[in-house]
This record gives C-alpha cells, structure tokens and sequence, in this order.
C-alpha cells in the first residue's frame, strides 16, 4: 500500500533536532528525504554521544528512513549537485545559521523564482527581522526566552525542560507547515515559502500561562511536578513511602475524590475546597488533610481507590521503565530498523493508520548514499535532454 507522501522529494540542508525532526516525520510518510550533510563531519548530531552501539542517541532518533549525501555548498561543484537536487524536489528545508541561506543563495525568493512549485521552509531559532534575527538560538536559550523555564522546576530555582522542546516544536510546526503548503500547492500548482522560528513554535505552547499572566497580573508559580492552577494534582505520599500522583480535573471528580478515595465525603463542601480555585488558594492545607489520610494507606491501595472512582492516577516511571511500558508492549508499537552499526528498536509514529504501516527504514552513514543519488541525476538529466 503506497504511503501518503510516496513520490515526494524532500531535499533537506539540515543539522541538530528542529528541521531533521520535521523531515523524519515526512519520511515515515513515505517522502523521499536527501539529507545534505557536511563532509567530514556530517551533521554535527552525529557527535552528540555515543551511547546506541557507538551512534549518537539524537541522531538515531531523527534520522531513520533518509539518504545522506556530504556537499560543501560553499563549493561551486558541491553547490551545483545540490541546485541539481532542488530542480528535482518538492519541498527544501534548512535550519542554517541566521543569514546562511541567503549568502548561498538559497533563500525563498531565489529559489521560487527558478523553482515555482517548490515548497521552501526555513527553520531558526527567532525568526527573519527585529534584533534577535541573527542570534544563536539553541533549545536551553530558548526555553529561557519563551519563559518556559520561568514556569518550570521548584519555588527556589527554575529548571530547563528535560527534553529538546523548542526543538520539537519548531519541527512539528514545520512538518505540519509544509503539508499544509503540499496540500495547497494540488490546488493551485504553485508551491510558497513558510518560516517558523522556536521561539515562536514554543509560545504557541505558552499560551496558557501566557493569557494567565498577561489578563491575570501575575506568572503562574513553579510548582514543581503540581500544577499552578488545578488541585489536587500531583504526587501525595503513601503509608508505605511510595508517591502517587493523581489529578482531579473537575467538581465530579472532586467529590469521588473525597467520598471514594478518602473517605471523607463531607470534604467535598468544605468552603475551603468546594471550587477549584479555593483549593488552589488553600493547596497546602488540602495536601495536609490529603496526606493524613494517605498515611494509613499503602500506595497499592490508594491506586486502587482511585481506579475504582476513576481518578486519574499515574505510577511515576524512569525512562527505562517507559520503553519497557505494558501498553507500548500490548499495542505492539516497537519495530526495527537497520542502521550502520546494525538493527536497532524504533518507536512507531504516534499517528496510527487503520491498514497501514509506517516506514521504518535505515539510519544513514554519512555519505552512504551519494553514489547512488549522483548516478541517479545523471541518468535522470541523460534522459530529459534526449526527450527534448
């Protein structure tokens, strides 16, 4: 069964996790993805670590299901292989340095002017223009500019996010960005330039504290693994020692809450806790009558409890304990891909399909590719000038 995206070319002048994190998503969709790469050194992701079998754990993660070729742009013959490539693409992204692109010549205008059914989508750290256009921008920078770090750690001191957010925000808006251009370009058979900048994607996900604060006069507190403006949400400690986090979203699962899981039905009509804005006003005395209870119970039991009142509820995992989860087991959402250093597990996209698998191709070598790639320009130029 053909893939939504088969017979797309993806001509990607990418490094690190913002663009390569948008062009793998395309791949998995069947798009044929050249990922020009730095000779030498190729994308500077390769060196992260060297933790999968002596392969960079980004890199691993990013890269599956494309082909790597190594072109110096800045040479006039490697620069030529690659405007060979754009004259036989759908889409080109980049995440150059700011400015990069267009000292190439590879900036949007040029190459609709020579490309018109070319999507182009440039990825940087604060977009074209206004002061911060040309600053480096990496995804702790980021976080720290877009106020996410603001709202994330402990009362006394803030922490970075444990994953690449801005990254992978900036990656999702672009591979989305670039279906929707794909889309409209089969209506009117011209393709478009799309810019989108992490800080940009990253406050699109502030929008909540974002309004909060700017109608609410002020930052929603860190609050560590709770939450600023529900209660009670978080980790409440059992008899036993062990944690449980739970959350309570809405008056229903309050008043489960204390008539189920706590026993304590006539709690619900406290005026302290009876909306949630007074149990937040009053967290910590909540916690204090929470934990008293909790203090007689096992967290086994607790769980239970809150399974039978249907309380969210969840068991704090380490990141081994995740790959191992029964739920990703159940679902059968591993496969495996081959790789230089050989076959390696790969989580599945998270979008699945009635009927259909995703790709899940090879990780490239750098440069692995580029013999097959040049004899196919060749042969694909032979042909076009005999046809003329």
């Amino acid at each position: 069964m053909l893939l939504p995206l088969d017979g797309i070319t993806v001509v990607a002048l990418e490094q690190a996790v913002a663009a390569p994190f948008a062009t793998r998503q395309l791949a998995d969709l069947g798009a044929r993805v050249i990922k020009v790469e730095r000779p030498g050194t190729g994308d500077f992701a390769r060196g992260y670590d060297e933790t999968v079998r002596g392969m960079s754990s980004h890199f691993v993660w990013l890269n599956r299901n494309k082909e790597s070729i190594a072109l110096d742009v800045k040479r006039a013959d490697d620069a030529a292989v690659l405007r060979r490539l754009l004259a036989r693409a759908d889409v080109f992204v980049q995440n150059l340095a700011p400015g990069a692109a267009e000292r190439l010549g590879l900036d949007a205008g040029a190459l609709l002017a020579a490309h018109p059914r070319l999507v182009v989508c440039g990825i940087s750290g604060y977009g074209t223009g206004g002061p911060y256009a040309h600053a480096k921008a990496y995804d702790l920078l980021v976080q720290c500019e877009a106020g996410a770090m603001s709202l994330t750690g402990t009362p006394p001191e803030p922490a970075k996010i444990g994953i690449p957010v801005a990254d992978i925000a900036a990656g999702m808006y672009a591979y989305t960005g670039i279906l929707t251009a794909l889309y409209e370009r089969e209506r009117t058979g011209r393709g478009g330039a799309l810019e989108v900048s992490m800080l940009e994607a990253l406050g699109e996900w502030m929008g909540y504290p974002a309004y909060f604060t700017r109608y609410g006069g002020t930052t929603p507190p860190r609050s560590g693994a709770e939450h600023a403006a529900i209660a009670p949400y978080g980790p409440y400690r059992a008899a036993d020692g062990g944690r449980v986090f739970l959350g309570v979203q809405n008056e229903r699962e309050w008043a489960a809450f204390c008539a189920q899981v706590l026993e304590l039905p006539a709690l619900a009509a406290d005026p302290r806790f009876d909306r949630n804005s007074a149990r937040v006003a009053h967290r910590e005395e909540l916690r204090q009558r929470i934990e008293e209870r909790f203090a007689r119970l096992p967290a086994e039991e607790i769980e239970r409890r809150l399974a039978g009142a249907r309380i969210a509820h969840a068991r704090l995992r380490d990141v081994a304990e995740f790959t191992a989860h029964p739920q990703l087991a159940a679902r059968d959402r591993w496969r495996t891909v081959d790789s230089p250093v050989g076959p390696l597990d790969a989580l599945l996209p998270p979008v699945t399909v009635a009927g259909r698998e995703p790709r899940m191709d090879r990780i490239p070598a750098l440069d692995e590719d580029r013999e097959h790639i040049l004899a196919e320009l060749d042969a694909t130029e032979r042909k076009t000038d005999g046809n003329r």
